[in-house]
């Protein structure tokens, strides 16, 4: 094998071995090797041209310590990266919730799913995160006792846990508290916590936390319980046997779903939750008679809480019997015919506003008449299209540019953001499990300390009929135009 050597630019590369029982592209190769110029780059002179990458080495006739000429351009050298690969089981959990995508599951106390379940619905809120971080104890009234002051603490660093987490977290000590405020989450049966109805937890919960931000000396965060959840309802109260008739206004935090034989779709539930009859003393009759109450939305929340109403109590087993009954519900709600007509009016502009943004996103001829006519098939902006850039269609805020001194305005659409379910035949048996949106606009699945990733074609099959899960509570958050 002839030994040569092979200028190329500057340097020279002594000794160089030719196999020449092998083609010159291999002996290309080991160039390459020397200086980093890619075969298909490398033009070697040699007797009579270029060296060719087939070529017949006895043709060429190199002798024995031959200087070749060769020309070309290295490839860049790839520099060694400045940090080492970070592996993220050894990044902060702060930054893990940011790289997985969703917050930490909540430890099984003992029967506590239910409880579970409930914190992880509102966990989601991003507007009761934030009022409850600023809530302290020097700014609250007298009016509230301790064990609700207590519980929202525990609530307040709960949330914090689990934002700062990715592992699971035991809720010990608002478990603690929350026994203590409510003595019926306590109850044990042959020394085991009973199971408890997550309605149950979710609306004693919302109550004390209603109550002690509202005696909070910020008027901001006093009426932050009332803007997120508070539901006002007009009701007209009439008695067809006397003829009197009479209106009373209510606050609630959620609208009842009832389900009988007639009831197939959510919207058609909320409406017969709207009508009950009551029987009461008629002052003009002197006797009790019947009155119907029809009930219409006077006031819009930005979280809409819809209770499915599964469970009644059979007297013959002494227990809350469910209602299996298969119930669909929506991505998308649309209330304005629950409205009063007095809010209708006020829906009218906003809803406008969002449809013909929306149109325009959908590349759709935009409609400049405020007409204020119902519409029940708006069209909902694909999740990259979103103009808040986390799949959420809920909100869309002012365009870059526009007056600052726009206002939200909601517009009686609402977007799906959470379903509580539960599995098994009565309230205070079975499991609870919480499915939540996040700010990705995917959904997880919170099984207790499992968090789990769910489709979101999955989750409106969560609509009963059998004995899997089934939604027993529902969180919509609220779609808005900017006026």
């Amino acid at each position: 094998m002839p030994t040569v050597s092979v200028k190329w630019q500057k340097k020279v590369f002594p000794a160089v071995e030719i196999d020449t029982s092998q083609p010159p592209f291999v002996f290309k190769c080991q160039l390459y090797d020397l200086s980093g110029v890619p075969p298909e780059r490398q033009k070697i002179m040699v007797k009579g041209g270029l060296l060719k990458d087939d070529a017949d080495w006895s043709t060429i006739g190199v002798k024995e310590g031959q200087r070749l000429m060769m020309m070309g351009t290295a490839d860049e050298i790839v520099k060694a990266p400045e940090k080492g690969p970070v592996f993220m089981e050894d990044l902060p959990e702060e930054e893990q919730v940011v790289a997985v995508g969703h917050t930490a599951g909540l430890f099984n106390l003992g029967n506590t799913c239910y409880m579970n379940s409930t914190i992880q619905c509102l966990h989601s809120v991003p507007e009761l995160k934030s009022a409850l971080q600023t809530y302290t104890y020097a700014g609250r009234t007298n009016e509230l006792d301790q064990t609700s002051h207590q519980l929202t603490v525990a609530t307040r660093d709960l949330f914090g846990e689990l934002d700062r987490n990715v592992s699971p977290v035991a809720p010990m000590q608002f478990w603690t508290v929350l026994r203590r405020k409510y003595p019926q989450f306590g109850q044990q049966h042959n020394g085991t916590f009973m199971q408890q109805d997550a309605e149950e937890c979710w609306t004693q919960l919302l109550y004390t936390l209603s109550q002690s931000l509202r005696s909070s000396e910020s008027s901001e965060i006093s009426e932050t319980m009332k803007g997120l959840f508070g539901i006002e309802l007009v009701s007209r109260i009439h008695c067809a046997e006397s003829g009197e008739e009479n209106r009373e206004t209510e606050s609630v935090y959620s609208l009842k779903c009832h389900i009988s034989q007639e009831v197939n779709h959510l919207h058609e539930g909320l409406k017969h939750g709207l009508k009950s009859e009551l029987e009461k003393v008629s002052p003009s009759l002197g006797r009790s008679a019947v009155y119907l109450k029809e009930s219409r939305i006077n006031s819009l929340p930005r979280y809409l809480t819809v209770q499915f109403v599964r469970f009644f109590w059979k007297r013959e087993s002494n227990q809350k019997a469910k209602i299996l009954r298969k119930v669909d519900y929506p991505l998308e709600l649309d209330i304005y015919d629950l409205c009063s007509d007095e809010l209708r009016g006020k829906l009218q502009a906003p809803r406008q506003i969002l449809r013909d943004e929306e149109n325009a996103k959908l590349g759709l001829k935009v409609n400049n008449k405020n007409n204020g006519s119902k519409d029940t098939d708006i069209e909902k902006p694909k999740p990259e299209e979103s103009s808040t850039g986390t799949g959420d269609p809920s909100t869309t805020p002012p365009q870059e540019g526009a007056s600052s001194e726009k206002q939200m305005q909601l517009t009686g659409i609402y977007d799906l953001v959470a379903v509580l379910t539960h599995k098994g035949r009565s309230a205070d048996s079975g499991h609870y499990v919480a499915w939540v949106k996040q700010e990705n606009g995917k959904w997880i699945e919170y099984d207790d300390d499992h968090p789990i990733p769910q489709r979101e074609e999955d989750i409106t099959k969560l609509s009963g009929g059998g004995d899997w899960h089934m939604a027993y509570i529902c969180m919509y958050k609220a779609r808005a135009a900017y006026i």
